[in-house]
């Protein structure tokens, strides 16, 4: 139980298959999302499935599904109809789209972390930055003044923020300094899954950079379990071991990046690989 308890209509070019050398179960289990807003649909029956240690990168076009289904992942919308499983230490749960809210908010807490596109979305901006981060280890039950100081100062470290303007504001720093205060917030509690939704859009091409480098060494480091969402396909081969391309709320082709990238199946993987190229 819970907490305690479209291209064309051609058939997906889909390969279920973890990354290289990758044996474990999937950490993250979704089947049959689908989400419809008003008129438009959203998601179509979406299968995911993320393994431990991996990055998953999902891409297409705006419109396609992406952040939406990222939204899901992040217990922030419900479908209309599928399952979200974690394999977490100590849980057993059915389906998480069925924790209440306040499950949900202690669930992304302490095993959910999220960089938005949008740094508003995940910072209050009047704020410090090491207040930020402090937020979140408040919400998980730290009490401590000292040690929310500390492990603000470590996920900020650890983010490759610098600490001389750990007590400024959001609102006072630069797009991509900003980034990383919303990415030491999401790392302060060592999550199992982290999220991230477009998270260099909008930065200069040095900053994008610098900022991916960050992921990539995170990611080395402590070995983080992510999805990372972006229309940008550089970003997608820079960081991916796996690639998930969405059109119009579907799956239409999913395999290891260097597949993904050298011989795409799909007549639109192949339109958005050779646009690239």
């Amino acid at each position: 139980m819970m907490a305690d308890a479209f291209f064309d209509g051609r058939t997906p070019a889909i390969r279920h298959q973890p990354p290289r050398l990758m044996t474990a179960a999937p950490i993250l289990t979704m089947h049959g999302i689908s989400r419809t807003y008003g008129d438009v649909q959203a998601l179509r029956s979406v299968d995911v499935m993320v393994y431990p240690g991996e990055v998953l990168g999902i891409v297409g076009e705006s419109g396609s599904g992406k952040s939406t289904l990222l939204r899901m992942m992040n217990l922030e919308d419900t479908p209309d109809a599928g399952t979200y499983h974690l394999a977490l230490p100590g849980r057993i749960d059915d389906n998480l789209f069925t924790l209440d809210r306040f499950q949900r908010r202690m669930l992304r807490a302490h095993h959910i972390g999220i960089v938005y596109q949008n740094p508003h979305l995940g910072l209050l901006m009047r704020h410090s930055s090491s207040g930020n981060v402090a937020e979140r280890l408040l919400i998980a039950g730290e009490r401590n003044f000292a040690a929310l100081r500390q492990r603000a100062r470590e996920a900020l470290d650890a983010s490759e923020f610098p600490l001389t303007r750990m007590d400024a504001r959001p609102s006072e720093l630069s797009g991509g300094m900003q980034q990383r205060v919303q990415l030491a917030k999401a790392i302060a509690l060592e999550p199992a899954l982290l999220l991230l939704d477009e998270p260099t859009t909008g930065l200069d091409v040095s900053v994008q950079a610098l900022v991916l480098d960050t992921l990539k060494t995170l990611q080395r480091d402590r070995n983080i379990t992510m999805v990372l969402v972006s229309h940008d396909l550089g970003v997608i081969r820079t960081m991916a071991d796996r690639v998930m391309v969405m059109r119009r709320g579907e799956v239409v082709e999913q395999g290891l990046a260097d597949q993904i990238f050298q011989d795409p199946q799909h007549e639109y993987t192949q339109q958005l690989v050779h646009a690239k190229l």
